[in-house]
């Protein structure tokens, strides 16, 4: 440890935002730059604890507890102090194949684990992280890296988010021959359509790409297997096949009125407003506007909060968004102890900016939608709404009750569903005869990522449903490692 008192000499800090009602009219990312001097500083905060719960990478009674990458953080925090970048670049990089992704949209559960968190705010990992390898871009110190020697071996990887990627980058360097399939007509999944410019801008995805590319993955776009290609002839054309299709078989809700017009999946309208801001910057309007409307998010994840971030953009009326939990505390709960993720309430961009634009936060909290109403042409006009509370039982399972008397009506003329995901779409693990558990999950062992088809295996989102960017990454090393063993009956891989 470099600076055995930088946790109590510096305060925790983040870099400058730009301005709320500034951003709100593009779609660049938020944060700005910040002297390396302040960055060396916060990595100083690091204590190099004895157990470095930052990293533990595990989960414990439902919560999660650091890094699922088992990111080597405190090594590279000091290693950021002392100015050794190159160093901390290379240590980053021993356990995520993608920290410009991690260190963008990742919620960060290594901070929550961090042992300066009990007392004080913890360490600035995340945004240590984003700093390493955006300096290792800038210095021209990440670099295509092909592998010396091919095996002979092919593999096909299904799907090209998070997982997919880092599965088909493991593999690539294990010396197979790594084709990725994409039903899209761009690489990178959710990274991609799923998530905003904002908070992720797309030539970041782009760069990453093409660097994949130049070390040797074959991308394929425009392609859905099980019907532009048929799962017998990927398993007679390669060795293995990975499927890391995520899980995109988003909620609905079967109540009154949702067949009225206006009335969207959230990822339908996040997907179609990136599609046409990177074909025509918008232009096109191919896109789901939501200019001069009422708009009502029903869901309070952050998919919902990418919803109210992207309204704002178009110029909508206004803006709220429903969420069936309570708000959140302040500080944690005895419930919530370190260092399982902390469960309070913060302000996260998307509600800044609505904040300064609108003059106030657009949650509601303990909000059910009993049904939807339009006009005589079908088109939405409002939700009907009830208040809820909520009942923890002492099984420790929640019911939400409705409150009566508290009945209202909301205006709105466009309305996004924003309530999470079933699990992976059911179509590709039919073509292929897998077996899945009742949520729709690929049946497929934590740690081994086997399936009930030889030679075929799953990671990320279709196996153990909706998840973390950090769980994608995770898994699709595992299954690359599991594969390279499948194929060479012993792997190099970690």
């Amino acid at each position: 440890m470099g600076k055995a008192t930088g946790f109590i000499d510096y305060p925790r800090e983040l870099p400058p935002e730009r301005e709320p009602k500034k951003r709100i009219g593009d779609w660049k990312e938020h944060n700005q730059a910040w002297p390396e001097e302040k960055w060396r500083q916060q990595g100083a905060r690091c204590m190099d604890c004895g157990t470095p719960f930052c990293h533990t990478g595990i989960q414990y009674e439902g919560a999660a507890l650091g890094c699922p990458l088992y990111n080597l953080i405190p090594e590279w925090n000091d290693l950021v102090y002392r100015g050794r970048w190159k160093e901390a670049l290379s240590r980053l990089l021993k356990t995520n194949n993608f920290p410009e992704f991690t260190g963008r949209v990742c919620p960060a559960p290594c901070e929550g684990s961090c042992t300066v968190g009990i007392y004080d705010p913890p360490v600035a990992i995340k945004g240590i992280e984003r700093m390493i390898v955006d300096k290792g871009f800038a210095e021209g110190w990440i670099v295509p890296s092909p592998p010396k020697k091919r095996t002979g071996k092919k593999a096909a990887v299904v799907g090209s988010g998070p997982a997919g990627l880092a599965c088909a980058d493991q593999l690539n360097k294990a010396g197979h021959s790594v084709t990725v399939f994409e039903r899209a007509d761009r690489i990178g999944g959710l990274l991609m359509y799923g998530i905003p410019n904002m908070k992720l801008e797309k030539e970041i995805v782009d760069r990453r790409i093409r660097l994949l590319q130049e070390e040797g993955i074959q991308f394929v776009t425009n392609t859905e297997v099980g019907k532009d290609i048929l799962p017998e002839q990927l398993r007679s054309q390669y060795d293995a096949v990975i499927l890391c299709t995520g899980a995109q078989n988003q909620r609905d809700l079967n109540i009154p009125g949702r067949e009225l017009q206006g009335i969207h999946l959230a990822m339908e309208y996040l997907t179609l407003n990136t599609k046409s801001l990177l074909d025509s910057n918008l232009e096109n309007g191919e896109y789901i506007s939501a200019k001069g409307k009422d708009v009502i998010v029903i869901g309070g994840g952050d998919t919902g909060a990418d919803c109210v971030a992207t309204a704002l953009r178009h110029g909508c009326r206004s803006i709220v968004q429903f969420g069936k939990h309570p708000k959140l505390p302040s500080e944690r709960s005895a419930a919530n102890p370190w260092p399982q993720f902390p469960q309070v309430f913060s302000l996260d961009y998307a509600y800044q900016e609505a904040l300064e634009q609108t003059g106030k936060d657009p949650r509601e909290y303990s909000v059910l939608t009993k049904r939807f109403s339009g006009d005589s042409n079908g088109q939405v006009q409002a939700l009907h709404t009830v208040q809820m509370k909520k009942i923890i039982g002492e099984d420790g399972r929640a019911d939400f009750q409705e409150i009566p008397g508290t009945e209202k009506t909301w205006p709105a003329q466009l309305v996004l569903i924003a309530v999470g995901f079933r699990g992976p779409e059911r179509e590709v693990m039919d073509a292929f005869g897998l077996d899945y558990d009742n949520r729709c999950r690929v049946k497929a062992s934590f740690g081994k990522y086997t399936t009930n088809i030889p030679g075929v295996f799953a990671a990320g989102d279709a196996r153990r449903g909706q998840s973390l960017i950090v769980w994608a990454i995770n898994e699709g090393r595992g299954a690359a490692r599991e594969c390279d063993r499948y194929l060479m009956g012993d792997t190099i891989l970690p």
